[in-house]
């Protein structure tokens, strides 16, 4: 059920005893998930106001409440940024709404981030290491998932299987993705405290500088990367650069060189998570907007390569100016008119990596000899094996349009439960059956109080910049 603004201020002076609110208006949120609005008291606070719309959305603010409550006031004055607090809740049936002390700072847009330059850039990056060298006691504390680095793939790959058998995802873009989860280097990280949904609308700024971070509902020990994958979107290749940059700066040894690389790879499987959620809810619009998006991405993918997310680069068929009907003229063989010799330890079914399946140029029978199963490879086509790493980041090439791939406000958020499988389909992968299921947050039963940390008071006056907001006067003798 949608909740207007004015039922919104009606509920947080239920959640927060003494609140007497003088003007209301929207805010931005995730419009499947939460109702949200900013309110205004007679001594000129700010609140928000976020009402979950389903019991899911619900769970994720339970989620919120432990995690905002795992920051003891020490960890948060060591951040170079503010988080919020929860100021109080109300119970309405089996749903929660949340009431927070308000952050200072403004909303941007992704494209007017990037308008905002280097020192903008710079600073996301000194927050998001700021992030990420969190101790992980915050996120034991508050009960939340933790994963290693080789179960964060397996849940990887046993999505990717969910989504694989809906039929709906373009083949050139499934092959892309399972090599690069059976690329096993990619995949050597050291798990940190991760954000988990992290995004321009979660972020607040003042004179170009972060001032708080929120959306706090995905916390958990995991893959960095995923941090990163909402600047896939950037347009501007230098603004992402500049963020890596200055977040190496400040992790040293601790960044890991293939970051970007793996961001890329999330960025573009959150397609598939959105299609899939849209599939499991029945949604036909969501539905068909991620098939719209996957096949965006298929074709731009064929035309300028796409961005690189793996290390070793997958075989690649044989072109058809090549050559009309050569693998029937090439089945003769060596030596027998038009043949075209095959290339000796070319085993296109060979996965790479040290996780199953055979090592590169052995077709896995165990006799050592690499085979071709009837297929022929040409030689100029047999990528050379890299002999230095690139550098963290993207691809110099030109990448073509920009489609948008962040997990955010289409895909993002969008959290496809992975199933547990066996692999089906990949080669030579030996799926555990992890069940994929992410803790759900804690009881809060009984914590309707007032959150325990002491947030802002919301006394920073005009800081959030709300011209744009249609504000509700509630009491027009009233001060704000």
């Amino acid at each position: 059920m949608k909740r207007s603004p004015m039922e919104l201020a009606a509920i947080a002076t239920a959640a927060v005893p003494g609140l007497s609110p003088t003007g209301v208006a929207g805010m931005a949120d995730d419009a499947d998930d939460f109702d949200s609005a900013l309110i205004v008291d007679d001594r000129r606070n700010r609140w928000r106001v976020r009402s979950p719309r389903h019991e899911e959305a619900s769970m994720r603010l339970e989620t919120e409440l432990a995690a905002l409550r795992s920051f003891t006031p020490g960890i948060r004055a060591g951040l170079p940024f503010l988080l919020p607090s929860v100021a109080g809740t109300v119970r309405q049936g089996s749903l929660r709404t949340f009431v927070y002390n308000h952050v200072p700072g403004s909303l941007y847009d992704l494209e007017s981030l990037v308008a905002l330059g280097g020192r903008t850039a710079g600073d996301l990056g000194k927050v998001m290491a700021a992030i990420h060298g969190l101790p992980p006691s915050v996120v034991d504390r508050a009960d939340l998932p933790s994963y290693t680095a080789n179960e964060f793939r397996q849940r990887k790959l046993n999505e990717l299987d969910q989504a694989a058998t809906t039929g709906r995802i373009p083949p050139r873009l499934l092959r892309r993705w399972e090599h690069a989860l059976e690329d096993a280097a990619l995949w050597r990280f050291n798990p940190t405290v991760v954000h988990g949904d992290l995004h321009e609308d979660h972020m607040l700024l003042e004179d170009g500088r972060i001032t708080a971070v929120t959306g706090w509902t995905d916390l958990r020990i995991g893959d960095p990367a995923d941090d990163f994958a909402w600047l896939a979107a950037a347009h501007e290749q230098s603004f992402a650069d500049a963020v890596l940059e200055a977040y190496v700066g400040v992790r040293g040894e601790q960044a890991d060189p293939h970051i970007m690389r793996r961001a890329a790879l999330a960025a573009e499987f959150a397609l598939a998570q959105w299609l899939v959620k849209g599939l499991l809810t029945s949604d036909e619009e969501r539905t068909a907007e991620a098939e719209q998006m996957l096949r965006e991405l298929d074709e731009d993918i064929a035309e300028f390569g796409g961005q690189p997310i793996s290390i070793v680069e997958p075989p690649r068929p044989p072109r058809p100016e090549d050559g009309a009907g050569l693998f029937d003229e090439a089945a003769e063989g060596p030596g027998d008119g038009p043949g075209v010799p095959a290339v000796e330890g070319a085993d296109t079914g060979a996965a790479a990596g040290d996780d199953g399946g055979a090592a590169a140029g052995d077709d896995g029978d165990g006799d050592g000899d690499a085979e071709t199963d009837g297929a022929v490879i040409l030689e100029k086509d047999v990528p050379a094996p890299e002999k230095d790493v690139p550098a963290p980041g993207r691809s110099s090439e030109p990448a073509g349009r920009v489609i948008e791939l962040r997990p955010g406000a289409g895909p993002k958020g969008s959290a496809a439960s992975g199933t547990g499988g066996s692999g089906t389909g990949r080669s030579g992968a030996a799926g555990t059956g992890a069940d994929g299921a992410d803790a759900a947050g804690l009881d809060a039963a009984g914590s309707d109080a007032a959150g325990s940390d002491a947030g802002g008071s919301g006394t920073h006056g005009a800081e959030e910049d709300t011209s744009a907001l249609p504000v509700i006067e509630i009491n027009p003798r009233g001060r704000a």
